[in-house]
């Protein structure tokens, strides 16, 4: 199994990088890191998962600038059924427009969303939700809302979905995983984390930690769930 992590001096921000962190410990796989100025290991092999996660607004266009020359090959990834987890504002960058004020930035057009900047606004939020059954505990803190007809990720019971009153969170196509949550999520959802181990295909592997993080995760959710204020 392959796991490539793409641009992890620019995406860094919010804690993002730990998935990876906890991804490592409980997947046994070859992890590929793919920096700026280099050719994806995803174009010339095959990968299992494609992370990208969290990184500032003058960061996504230059991904969205790195990533262009290997559209045709992204797109066939996905229609594959390649697994890809973007965290964050990563989502936006395979989305076909950012718009900052009168400012219109094209992304890879790979998925059907747009998504509006909201600077100098921050919006931040604490986040319960749905996946399959299962709740999912974060939060977001960024600088755009997005709208698109793909399926959600999450459904929302507090907190703010993928833009202002929306009870949908993120994205899902296919293997494609978009969501705003920070956290990181994998070490906050034993869950999701469980789930996404079986949908790659590694039924049989641990979660690393599991009664620590269970046990963090249980404490978190009766938290959210009671009065704290989101």
């Amino acid at each position: 199994m392959t796991v490539e992590i793409l641009y992890p001096e620019l995406c860094n921000l919010y804690g993002d990088r730990g998935n990876i962190d906890y991804l490592r410990r409980c997947l046994p796989a070859d992890y590929h890191q793919t920096h700026i100025g280099d050719e994806p290991w995803f174009v010339q092999h095959e990968v299992d998962l494609i992370y990208l996660c969290s990184m500032t607004e003058r960061s996504q266009e230059r991904v969205i600038r790195a990533l262009t020359p290997y559209r045709e090959r992204l797109a066939e990834l996905m229609a594959a059924g390649k697994h890809f987890l973007l965290t964050g504002n990563a989502m936006e960058v395979f989305g076909k427009t950012i718009q900052d004020g009168e400012k219109t930035i094209s992304g890879l057009g790979l998925l059907d969303l747009t998504a509006r900047r909201i600077l100098p606004k921050r919006a931040n939020s604490l986040f319960l939700g749905d996946f399959q059954g299962a709740k999912i505990v974060g939060y977001t803190s960024r600088f755009s809302h997005m709208e698109s007809s793909l399926p959600p990720l999450f459904t929302v019971e507090k907190g703010l979905g993928r833009s202002e009153g929306a009870t949908v969170e993120g994205i899902r196509s296919g293997g494609v995983l978009g969501t705003y949550l920070l956290g990181p999520l994998l070490v906050l959802n034993p869950d999701f984390t469980r789930w996404l181990l079986d949908d790659l295909g590694a039924a049989d592997t641990p979660l690393a930690f599991e009664t620590e993080v269970r046990r963090a995760y249980q404490a978190r959710l009766e938290q959210f769930q009671g009065n704290i204020e989101f």
